[in-house]
C-alpha cells in the first residue's frame, strides 16, 4: 500500500476551502486536482491550494494518482458525479446530503459495491468527542430504555444566501430546504443515538424568504420503534442566528448536546446516583466560531471532517466499510424524506415504505 493518498475535490463551493485544508493536514494525504465546470472557479481554487485544476471530469479521473474524490457539487448531482467516479475505480467522499434522490442515492451505494471501492457519506460529528461519548453510553446500556429524543437547528440564512447560487432554493438541485441542508447532521445524530424510526407527521412552510421552493419552517414529530417518541424543528428565518441543539433522554441518563458541545451529560448508577463527568474533556477542540456558524456557513472549522478522511484513509488500507458508508448516509436521508411526504399529505407516514 502506498504511503500517499491522492485526493481530488469535485465543486468549488463554501466547504471546498475545509476540505482541502483538512486533507492537507493528514500525513500520508495530498490534494492533487480539483475540478468545476467553471474554468473561472476550477482556476481560482487550483492557485489557492496549489494543484492543477480541470473542467472535464472524465479526464480528471483518468489519473492514476487520484485515490478517493471528495464530491462537493451541489446536492441534485451527487449520485451521479460519485457513480462516474465509481466506475473509474475511485473511492468516494459524498457531502451530506448524499443526493436529493433515494432512488439515486441507493444506485450509488450499488455501483460503489460493484465496482469494489469505498463510498463514505460526510457526517462529520459523529465524530465529535461529545457524539463518541453519548453515543458509547447509549449503546453500553447506561442511558436505560430511550424515551425522548429533540433535535432543533434555529438558525439563520439570509435572502442573499439563496440568491447568489441559482440552485440554491430549488427542488431539482437543493431537495429541500432546512431539513435537508442545515438540519441533516443534526438529524443523523438524533436517529443515531435514538434508534430506529417508524413513523413521522410533519408540517413545512416557506415564510421568511422569496423565490425558493423548498422549507424555511418545519416540524416533526417522531415515533421510534422501540416505543420513545421525538421531535424535529428545523429553520432558516431564527435572526441572526440561533443552536442546533440535541437532547436525548433515557430512563436513567440525560445528554444535551448544542452547538457540538456536550453542555450536560447525567448518568443514574446502581445506587440510584447521579454520576458526573469532565464536561471540559469533551470539548471539541478548534471548532471555529459556533455561533456565528448558525448564521453563516462559513465560520466554521473542519476539524471533525479531518476525522472522517482519516476514517476513510484507514478503510481503504484496512479493506473495510468507513464509519459512516453508503447505507448510515442513507438514514437521515430516508427520515427526511418521509417528513416531506408527511408535510405533502398531512398525513402521518411509517418508514416501511422507505
Amino acid at each position: 500500500m502506498k504511503r500517499e493518498f491522492g485526493f481530488a475535490i469535485v465543486g468549488t463551493g463554501l466547504i471546498s476551502t475545509t476540505h482541502y485544508e483538512q486533507i492537507s493536514a493528514i500525513e500520508g494525504a495530498k490534494v492533487v486536482a480539483v475540478y468545476s465546470r467553471s474554468e473561472q472557479k476550477a482556476k481560482a481554487l487550483a492557485e489557492k491550494t496549489g494543484t492543477d485544476w480541470y473542467t472535464n471530469y472524465q479526464e480528471m479521473l483518468k489519473r492514476k494518482e487520484i485515490d478517493i474524490v471528495s464530491i462537493i457539487t451541489p446536492s441534485g448531482t451527487h449520485a451521479d458525479m460519485a457513480i462516474e467516479a465509481a466506475r473509474a475505480g475511485k473511492h468516494v467522499i459524498v457531502e451530506k446530503p448524499m443526493d436529493i434522490s433515494l432512488e439515486k442515492a441507493q444506485q450509488m451505494i450499488d455501483v460503489c459495491r460493484e465496482h469494489h471501492v469505498k463510498l463514505s457519506v460526510i457526517s462529520q460529528h459523529r465524530f465529535d468527542p461529545s457524539s463518541v461519548k453519548v453515543k458509547a453510553d447509549i449503546d453500553s446500556g447506561r442511558f436505560g430504555k430511550m424515551v425522548l429524543g429533540q433535535s432543533s437547528v434555529n438558525w439563520y440564512r439570509p435572502q442573499s444566501y439563496y440568491d447568489t447560487s441559482k440552485w440554491r432554493g430549488t427542488l431539482k438541485m437543493d431537495g429541500g430546504g432546512v431539513l435537508i441542508n442545515q438540519a441533516i447532521h443534526t438529524i443523523d445524530l438524533f436517529q443515531y443515538f435514538m434508534g430506529e424510526v417508524e413513523s413521522v407527521y410533519a408540517h413545512t412552510a416557506i415564510l421568511a424568504h422569496e423565490g425558493i421552493e423548498v422549507e424555511d419552517v418545519a416540524v416533526a414529530t417522531v415515533k421510534f420503534k422501540h416505543g420513545g417518541l421525538g421531535t424535529i424543528v428545523g429553520t432558516t428565518a431564527a435572526y441572526p442566528g440561533l443552536s442546533a441543539r440535541l437532547e436525548i433522554i433515557g430512563t436513567n441518563g440525560t445528554a444535551v448536546i448544542e452547538n457540538d458541545q456536550l453542555i450536560k451529560h447525567y448518568l443514574r448508577n446502581s445506587k440510584n446516583e447521579t454520576e458526573a463527568i469532565n464536561l471540559a474533556e469533551m470539548k471539541s477542540p478548534n471548532r471555529g466560531d459556533l455561533n456565528a456558524a448558525s448564521g453563516n456557513p462559513a465560520a466554521l472549522d473542519g476539524s471533525s471532517h479531518r476525522l472522517q478522511f482519516i476514517d476513510m484513509i484507514n478503510a481503504v488500507k484496512e479493506d473495510r466499510e468507513p464509519l459512516v458508508n453508503g447505507e448510515e448516509g442513507l438514514k437521515p436521508l430516508k427520515i427526511i424524506s418521509a417528513i416531506y411526504q408527511s408535510a405533502r399529505t398531512g398525513q402521518p407516514v411509517n418508514m416501511v415504505d422507505f
